[in-house]
């Protein structure tokens, strides 16, 4: 029996796709993993044993430097945060889970701002510009912002998230051809994409990775593994200058009198939306207790 190291590319219906240096192998996880609470997900680096009869087995997990839970991956350099200026409108709630995300745990956020040719994205593109985050606007019709995206790209694994039927299979189409992959229109009815990307998988590229992943409408920040109030402070890039600067050092940055990010946002220097959306969050996890974190 052999074993190699490789990395997980994809992962469906208990079976991984494990790329080594000279194959991809349909692998299935060892047992035991199901004793612990971490499981084998697309991204990871991982040893595998290859018996000379039967399934290849996932033996270990390799050290991760990141990971997120929605979607299941791990080891990303780079979360593309995809948003639309309409079909659907942008949910700044969503997409700023998704940017505390990002920054919780050591990932780079970037902002695409799709269907710019349709409607101006100019208002997104100046909240999120003025945070500190990179913002694109971005168009398939015109190829607005496309050379700007590709050039992240490179030896890098970068994931693309969003809403249901923000463009993410059509920019990616965009960007590579040769992906081809599945896209879907907008449900009037609805208002929000049909989900047409059901898996996450790797696709190889430049020395690095890109992945396209499953569509939303929803979130809860749970999910997100982002549970304790007092570290959500520091995952607004923006609010780092002002931070200790409050009259109450147990601020919470919601409605204190004396909260020096309260003031910033009533100067215009800190975006009301990002603000509102970080009380919405705070309000989510405040009464989470240390024990169930540590769950």
């Amino acid at each position: 029996m052999n074993s190699v190291e490789g990395r997980i590319i994809k992962a469906i219906s208990g079976f991984y796709y494990v790329e080594t240096t000279d194959n991809t192998y349909e692998c299935k996880a060892r047992g035991s993993f199901r004793k612990t609470s971490k499981t084998p997900v697309v991204g990871d680096l991982v040893t595998i044993s290859i018996p000379e009869s039967g399934y290849p087995t996932v033996e270990e997990i390799h050290k991760r430097k990141n990971s997120i839970v929605r979607p299941p991956m791990a080891n990303i350099d780079t979360l593309v945060i995809v948003c639309s200026t309409v079909s659907p409108a942008p949910n700044y709630t969503v997409i700023d889970k998704m940017t505390a995300t990002a920054v919780y745990n050591n990932i780079e956020p970037v902002i695409v701002i799709s269907k710019s040719d349709i409607k101006s994205g100019e208002e997104i593109y100046n909240i999120y510009n003025s945070t500190g985050i990179k913002t694109i606007l971005y168009s398939s019709v015109t190829g607005e912002g496309v050379d700007e995206i590709y050039s992240l790209l490179p030896n890098k694994i970068t994931a693309f998230i969003g809403n249901s039927g923000v463009g993410k299979s059509t920019l990616l189409n965009k960007l590579f051809p040769d992906f081809q992959l599945k896209t879907g229109e907008v449900s009037d009815k609805l208002g929000r994409g049909r989900h047409t990307t059901r898996t996450v998988e790797l696709l190889k590229f430049n020395g690095g990775y890109v992945c396209d992943t499953p569509g939303f409408s929803t979130m809860q920040l749970e999910k997100f593994n982002i549970q304790d109030k007092t570290q959500l402070q520091y995952m607004f890039p923006e609010f780092e200058d002002y931070i200790g600067q409050c009259k109450f050092t147990s601020c919470s940055h919601t409605c204190e009198k004396g909260c020096a990010i309260l003031q910033m946002v009533e100067e215009g220097k800190i975006q009301k939306s990002r603000h509102n959306s970080y009380v919405d969050m705070y309000n989510e996890i405040k009464d989470i207790k240390e024990w169930e974190r540590r769950k």
